[in-house]
């Protein structure tokens, strides 16, 4: 049998037309889906001591602002689209992101 090409036709409700700013993304998985947690820094980070070990770090607060779950099989399209739309960027802009700015966080 053929296959018989897909149109879809996407909607975008008027609410998620603004869309979200997020600082950075983790993404994690299961056996059956990916998740994609976009986040955006609630406040400045703040240094505080481990009151067991004494030990310093630097805490900063932050807040998901939209999770995405998709299935294994989208994943390796996502990272197709990203990777071309990148590419257009570049061309576009003339830029390139620093050497070392990762674009999407583990």
């Amino acid at each position: 049998m053929a296959d018989i090409p897909r149109q879809f036709e996407i909607d975008l409700p008027p609410d998620l037309i603004g869309g979200s700013y997020a600082d950075f993304a983790n993404v994690w998985h299961t056996q059956t889906v990916f998740v994609m947690d976009f986040v955006t820094l609630a406040q400045p980070p703040r240094e505080e001591v481990d009151p067991e070990t004494g030990d310093r770090r630097t805490v900063v607060p932050a807040r998901v602002v939209s999770r995405i779950r998709i299935p294994p099989e989208q994943v390796f399209e996502l990272a197709k689209a990203l990777t071309q739309q990148l590419e257009f960027w570049e061309q576009e802009t003339g830029r390139r992101p620093p050497p070392n700015a990762p674009l999407m966080e583990e």
